[in-house]
């Protein structure tokens, strides 16, 4: 993708979606890290609905302290991994209340040095409960990144630095959960719905997929 067709790019996705939101249901920072946390390898669908049911019972790092990490499961066990998530949680949890007050931190460092929280968690925290301009790359986005020529690389983090270098300032806050989204429902893994594509005329794939 040229520099130039970038603006249009993004301009095309904000006209479609101006204040684009993340599909995770949450009202609270601490709810956003645990249900990101939770959404390793799972769909922001499943991962909502054990969450429906976990967060008016616990919702607060305390809360989830004296849940335990098996009543803990008990909620989430539909999930993926539920184990380890649930161990990776309670952990975490132990350490907002000890360190940081049972509030969740609002830096890179501080949020990838609880358990269970890599960077791709912390870039979500950051920009979606905090409104800091990070690229949470997930596979969606890597996917996007590479196929479009907007962002190529070999990595989620090589993805992401691209990303932070040739998105345009006015687009950042949002880029991420428009790239997630477009990944989502029309880019999507095993064949791009090209034909319905606002952006495909920027986009750098080939040939474009005809409609069914």
């Amino acid at each position: 993708m040229k520099k130039k067709e970038i603006e249009p790019f993004f301009a095309t996705l904000q006209a479609a979606n101006p204040e684009p939101e993340t599909e995770l249901e949450y009202t609270t920072p601490f709810e956003l890290l645990a249900a990101v946390l939770l959404s390793a390898q799972a769909t922001d669908v499943g991962v909502n609905k054990a969450t429906r049911k976990l967060f008016p019972v616990a919702n607060t790092p305390q809360a989830i302290l004296d849940l335990g990490i098996e009543g803990l499961e008990g909620y989430i066990k539909t999930i993926g991994l539920y184990r380890s998530k649930a161990k990776h949680l309670v952990e975490a949890c132990r350490m907002l209340v000890d360190k940081h007050g049972g509030e969740v931190p609002r830096t890179r460092a501080e949020l990838e040095a609880l358990p269970g929280v890599g960077r791709k968690t912390a870039n979500v925290v950051l920009n979606v409960a905090f409104g800091e301009p990070t690229m949470a790359v997930d596979t969606h986005i890597f996917r996007v990144g590479n196929r479009t020529g907007l962002a190529p690389g070999k990595t989620p983090l090589e993805v992401e630095q691209k990303l932070m270098k040739r998105v345009p300032p006015e687009f950042r806050l949002h880029a991420h959960h428009w790239l997630i989204l477009h990944g989502r429902y029309v880019c999507v893994a095993r064949k791009p719905m090209c034909w319905k594509c606002a952006v495909a005329p920027y986009c750098d794939y080939k040939p474009k997929t005809p409609a069914p």
